[in-house]
């Protein structure tokens, strides 16, 4: 994968969520409330192979939505993680395809487009992850995680669960 293009991951998935915590978060702690909602993926708990560089970009963002519930925890502020599994989005039609048949990888990425196949005939919706994600600090018990739809919730139940 060429490697602007991971930074172009990065730049989106990681410092876009940095850069609007940035944003709001001094007037969270003035007020002393809030509720910071990263949305990551499965991929965050899941690294698959092909899937590396979208993996660790949502682990990045696990990792300091983590470290953050921990540091304002004390000004009132919650944080929560979603964690979705297949969505339908225009991510699909956007993605960009770096399959070279001759790769030593094209086996990898062969399975993981299959894996997408199968995926697609029960993904999530969109409105799914919103309904799935909390309301501030509505959640009776809330939590740090919160998964959405049925292939996160099974991958969800393996080692990593918080």
């Amino acid at each position: 994968m060429p490697l602007d293009w991971v930074k172009s991951l990065f730049e989106t998935n990681y410092l876009g969520a940095i850069r609007m915590i940035q944003a709001v978060l001094p007037g969270m702690r003035e007020r002393r409330s809030g509720a910071i909602v990263n949305v990551s993926s499965i991929a965050g708990r899941l690294a698959i192979a092909g899937h590396g560089h979208y993996s660790a970009v949502k682990h990045a963002l696990e990792a300091i939505s983590e470290a953050l519930a921990q540091e304002v925890q004390a000004f009132g502020i919650r944080v929560a993680i979603v964690e979705p599994g297949v969505v339908v989005t225009p991510i699909f039609t956007k993605a960009k395809r770096f399959a070279d048949p001759a790769s030593p990888y094209a086996v990898h990425v062969h399975r993981l487009l299959l894996f997408y196949q199968m995926q697609m005939k029960t993904p999530s919706q969109p409105a799914d992850v919103a309904r799935g994600h909390p309301r501030g600090g509505d959640d009776e018990e809330p939590k740090l995680r919160y998964l959405v739809g049925d292939d996160a919730g099974a991958a969800g139940r393996g080692p990593a669960q918080s």
